[in-house]
């Protein structure tokens, strides 16, 4: 490949990445943050995973709006869960922090940070799954939580990337609306996928033994 054709396509992978980012801000903002932010996601996650997955034959802007309308009541129903479980968790830390003291307050106050976090992360996984999968709303909320608790090396993987995208973006925060979303999504879409095949393949070979 000649040196322009490859700065090229280079290029135009970048205004994909770009143009792909602000349409989640876009149609997050539609949904008002809170009832957007799983359908845009879902949208963002299935076209990353396309594009993984070598399939470029197709109009993101097109592909987003057809896949965040079609999933918007399905993906805020199980959004209400998460939002839910999320709400809780911060009451009661908000809760621990305000009338209670000591080394047990303190205890309470780590192990419920902790489950925060291990939602957090179980969100990241949902989206993964939710676009590679076809489950019941029961079957991804579950198996959003046992991947997160399950698959150690993949959530390490995806924190360090994590780490630098976001280490990136605190350094030149003019970023924010270019690769906030597409650069953390297409990480953790490529280490689940490979995640994802590993698990498939190990269970063919129990099948098959």
């Amino acid at each position: 490949m000649k040196k322009d054709s490859w700065m090229i396509v280079v290029c135009e992978w970048i205004w994909r990445g770009i143009f792909v980012n602000l349409c989640w801000i876009t149609f997050t903002a539609i949904g008002l943050g809170i009832f957007g932010l799983f359908p845009a996601s879902i949208a963002l996650f299935t076209i990353i995973r396309k594009w993984l997955r070598k399939e470029t034959d197709f109009q993101v802007w097109k592909t987003f709006k057809q896949v965040y309308f079609q999933e918007w009541k399905r993906s805020n129903q199980i959004g209400l869960v998460f939002y839910s479980i999320g709400l809780l968790l911060y009451i009661d830390i908000r809760l621990i922090e305000g009338f209670m003291s000591g080394v047990f307050a303190s205890f309470l106050s780590i192990i419920l940070s902790i489950m925060l976090l291990i939602l957090f992360i179980a969100v990241g996984y949902f989206f993964a799954v939710y676009v590679h999968y076809e489950l019941s709303n029961k079957e991804y909320i579950k198996q959003s939580f046992l991947i997160t608790l399950t698959s150690l090396p993949s959530t390490i993987g995806i924190g360090a990337g994590f780490f630098v995208i976001g280490s990136l973006i605190n350094q030149m925060p003019g970023l924010i609306p270019f690769i906030s979303a597409v650069a953390p999504a297409f990480w953790m879409m490529k280490v689940c996928l490979n995640r994802f095949t590993f698990l498939e393949k190990r269970i063919q070979q129990q099948l098959v033994n």
